[in-house]
């Protein structure tokens, strides 16, 4: 299946009141997991490479390359997004490398140098018919760096929007990154006020910590792009210990790596239904 873009796909479920799964990709068998699950419910899904993936894995390309081949094999449509971009240069080769869509991230900046960092990298994007996602108050638990109180102001959001000219907002309203227990309590009022405020699509961040219902009810108060990542890692890890710890023997990645795979892919399907869903 040719590759789609993650404006796509995100125009797509904006048009239905739905949500769709961003998932993160760690190594190439999360990047199978996740096209495997989104098949297995027949809906959309965005693989997403962070930039400390990249980092970990010595360059954005050897990653990159196998989530785009991945996608191309699905038989869903699948899109391969840069997440978390700090640096203009690795969005720069994720756009040259072939991804759709890119999350450029400066919140950490002054609100005008976020502004114009952000104008910037999105001028450069549309250019090369990129979608751009961007952030405006900072969400907890990102590297410690964050405070989990912070939300995001809708009238500083759409003055944002209009001067960046993104195709969507990261906003803070009550999720936190890394979270490892599903309790997070969104303001569903304010993601009501923020979807009216600035007519992008709104991303959830940190939403392994918000709980199925809480999901639902996020898609239904107008989120559109829901961003998972540590709740995906913990099933992986944990598939990966109980086989372990039943063939103390095994030296065959393989054997191990495989039921890891296959309890994500099946997470990503419950979740895609999840968000798909958020009415009933």
């Amino acid at each position: 299946m040719p590759l789609i873009s993650t404006g796509e796909i995100t125009d797509g479920a904006r048009s239905g009141a739905t949500g769709v799964g961003a998932f993160n990709v760690v190594q190439i068998e999360h990047a199978q997991a996740i096209a495997n699950g989104a098949q297995s419910a027949g809906l959309p899904v965005i693989l997403q490479v962070s930039e400390n993936t990249a980092r970990y894995h010595g360059g954005l390309e050897p990653i990159g390359l196998a989530s785009l081949a991945v996608a191309r094999a699905a038989g869903v449509p699948v899109a391969v997004h840069l997440d978390h971009a700090e640096s203009a240069d690795l969005v720069r080769e994720a756009v040259q490398l072939g991804f759709t869509s890119v999350m450029f991230d400066a919140s950490a900046l002054p609100y005008a140098d976020n502004v114009a960092a952000t104008r910037d990298i999105t001028a450069y994007c549309h250019s090369h018919g990129v979608w751009v996602e961007a952030e405006l108050g900072e969400i907890g638990g990102k590297d410690g760096a964050h405070a989990p109180g912070v939300r995001t102001d809708p009238d500083e959001a759409r003055a944002f929007v209009e001067a960046t000219a993104v195709d969507a907002l990261a906003v803070a309203v009550g999720s936190s990154h890394a979270m490892l227990t599903r309790d997070a309590v969104l303001d569903l009022a304010l993601i009501s006020r923020l979807r009216d405020a600035v007519g992008v699509p709104l991303v959830l961040h940190g939403s392994s910590g918000v709980g199925d219902k809480g999901l639902a009810a996020a898609v239904h108060a107008g989120m559109t792009k829901v961003n998972i990542s540590t709740h995906l890692n913990k099933l992986f890890t944990r598939a990966v210990r109980t086989y372990l710890d039943a063939h103390t023997e095994a030296a065959d990645p393989r054997r191990y790596l495989g039921p890891a795979r296959d309890a994500v892919a099946a997470e990503v399907a419950r979740l895609l239904d999840v968000l798909a869903r958020p009415g009933r």
